[in-house]
Formats: structure tokens, C-alpha cells, sequence
């Protein structure tokens, strides 16, 4: 699954923005919702292209944010409300 947490970090830290890295994705800003908060899933080519505009060239970071079988939509819920200091 996802960490939607680190993955949206990584997108702020990036300076772009969502709709613009979805168009580069081939995706609707929609879907792109969709697959950073794990409601469907990335695509391997998605992945790699998304690592890419991100400049994500870890591959102990792409496995933590985008194979991370510790994380769910529980965990990442309350890992988004803390990191805003609400938990």
C-alpha cells in the first residue's frame, strides 16, 4: 500500500503541483487522488515515471512509500493527524 503521508511530502517538497503531475501520469487529477490516497492502486509504470518527477532515486524510499505492507488506510489516516498535531 501506499504511505499517502510521505508520498504527499515528497509531492510538496517537489514544488509541483498534483494536477500537473497527473497530466505528466496520464491520469485525471481524479484518479491521481484516487491512487495517493489508496482508494485504487499505482501502476509499475506510474511508479516509475512518478519517482522520476519527484526525483525519487532511493530504492529504499520508492519500497517505503509505495510498498509499505505496514501501512493502511487506519494507519495512514492517523499518521496524516499527526503530522497536523491533531493526535
Amino acid at each position: 500500500m501506499t504511505d499517502t503521508v510521505r508520498l504527499k511530502e515528497e509531492i510538496k517538497r517537489s514544488g509541483l503541483k498534483k494536477g500537473w503531475i497527473a497530466l505528466e501520469l496520464g491520469l485525471s487529477s481524479y484518479g491521481f487522488h484516487r491512487k495517493i490516497n489508496n482508494e485504487s492502486e499505482f501502476k509499475a509504470g506510474e511508479i516509475k515515471n512518478l519517482c522520476q518527477l519527484l526525483k525519487i532515486t532511493s530504492l529504499k524510499k520508492k519500497e517505503e512509500i509505495f510498498f509499505n505492507d505496514g501501512v493502511d488506510k487506519i494507519t495512514t489516516k492517523t499518521r496524516k493527524l499527526e503530522s497536523k498535531g491533531l493526535k
